[in-house]
């Protein structure tokens, strides 16, 4: 019986999505840097127990598109990246939930279904996810007209390991990955990192590390994947969403990249829960206090 609910809870939500929502995929055509997919590694989308849909083996990323309505769009756009420790994606409730509020507020989102590090599809892994997050706000950015969206007030959000995925874009996305012909500028204007995995050098989520870099990764790649050792004048403003009592990813990641921030004169800004854990998404149920609207008036405080 519980099979079978989850089952239709799956199908429903697949079918929800692919009829009201446009998804794009981010490559026309071949992908840079890709092997040829083996007949063995198919995506696979389920349920897990606690009802959030995880999404693994991706080899084609998307973004799905979920646009504000017109009444009440600001013009600002945001590129969700759900997290899963590279080893999966939290579709759901770090995905398409969070999406719906940013639309509630007049923000057009982009649900992104990036491609996990993985050898069997990628001639180098550890750069695939940042040539991944690359092409996702160079198509925005090309297309904002498209969108209903501004070219300057694209902003990206992770959670968890998607935090350090669109931390790495934030501090590298001068770091050419991809065919930029039209020189758009890829860094984006804002980030949201709730929980998010920032350091290799300091309190490291183990499995987030060798997921991206393998087992043994030199020095020089934790400090290249260390967000809060790469940020400058130019890192785009950001705010920080973490409970204390993480014991997955700890919260000092989200301090040590809004330190960081800040000693460039970067606006910053953290909000700590004292309990929750981690993987919240939206909703920590060992508080009252709701989080994204604190995130909505920071942004507009912004400009944004």
């Amino acid at each position: 019986m519980v099979k079978t609910s989850l089952f239709i809870t799956l199908l429903l939500m697949v079918f929800s999505l692919s009829n009201a929502q446009e998804v794009i995929p981010i490559y026309a055509g071949s992908i840079p840097g890709a092997k040829p997919t083996p007949s063995t590694y198919v995506e696979n989308t389920e349920v897990r127990a606690n009802g959030t849909l995880s999404i693994t083996k991706v080899s084609i990323p998307t973004l799905t598109v979920f646009r504000a309505p017109k009444n009440i769009a600001t013009g600002a756009a945001v590129i969700i990246c759900p997290g899963g420790g590279y080893g999966a994606l939290a579709f759901s409730h770090e995905g398409i939930d969070v999406a719906k509020r940013f639309n509630a507020i007049g923000v057009t989102a982009f649900v992104f279904k990036y491609r996990l590090p993985s050898d069997q599809i990628m001639l180098d892994k550890t750069y695939g996810p940042l040539q991944d997050a690359q092409q996702a706000i160079y198509l925005v950015k090309k297309n904002a007209k498209k969108f209903g969206i501004k070219k300057k007030k694209v902003g990206i959000m992770g959670f968890s390991a998607g935090g350090h995925f669109a931390s790495t874009l934030v501090t590298h996305y001068n770091d050419l990955k991809i065919a930029n012909p039209e020189k758009i500028d890829l860094r984006p204007d804002f980030a949201v990192l709730v929980y998010p995995v920032i350091s290799f050098e300091e309190s490291v989520h183990a499995g987030t590390m060798k997921n991206l870099l393998g087992d043994n990764p030199a020095d020089s790649l934790k400090h290249y994947f260390s967000a809060n050792k790469n940020v400058d004048q130019q890192s785009p403003p950001a705010y920080f969403v973490h409970a204390k009592d993480d014991n997955a990813v700890p919260y000092a990641n989200s301090i040590l990249m809004s330190e960081a921030l800040k000693g460039k004169g970067i606006n910053s800004d953290v909000y700590l829960y004292e309990k929750g854990g981690h993987g919240f998404g939206l909703i920590n149920k060992t508080s009252d206090v709701d989080w994204f609207n604190l995130m909505a008036d920071w942004l507009k405080k912004q400009k944004f």
